[in-house]
């Protein structure tokens, strides 16, 4: 993917990880198991996204210019 698709989807699962910590804090109780999962689920999501861009940001150590040497 590119970059920039990441990162409109790293926007997407932070607004969703958001929108269910926010229904979790007003739940009922009978519905906070369900909604913590989908939470959980929701925030491995995030974090792979912004492991992904992490990664795409930085470049390989091996692919150095032989000018910086």
């Amino acid at each position: 993917m590119v970059l920039k698709a990441l990162a409109s989807e790293l926007y997407r699962a932070q607004r969703k990880v958001h929108e269910l910590e926010d229904r979790v804090a007003s739940c009922q109780l009978r519905d906070e198991d369900r909604l913590r999962r989908e939470l959980q689920e929701a925030q491995r999501e995030r974090d792979q996204l912004r492991r992904l861009i992490d990664a795409r940001k930085e470049p390989p150590p091996f692919r150095r210019n032989f000018k910086d040497r």
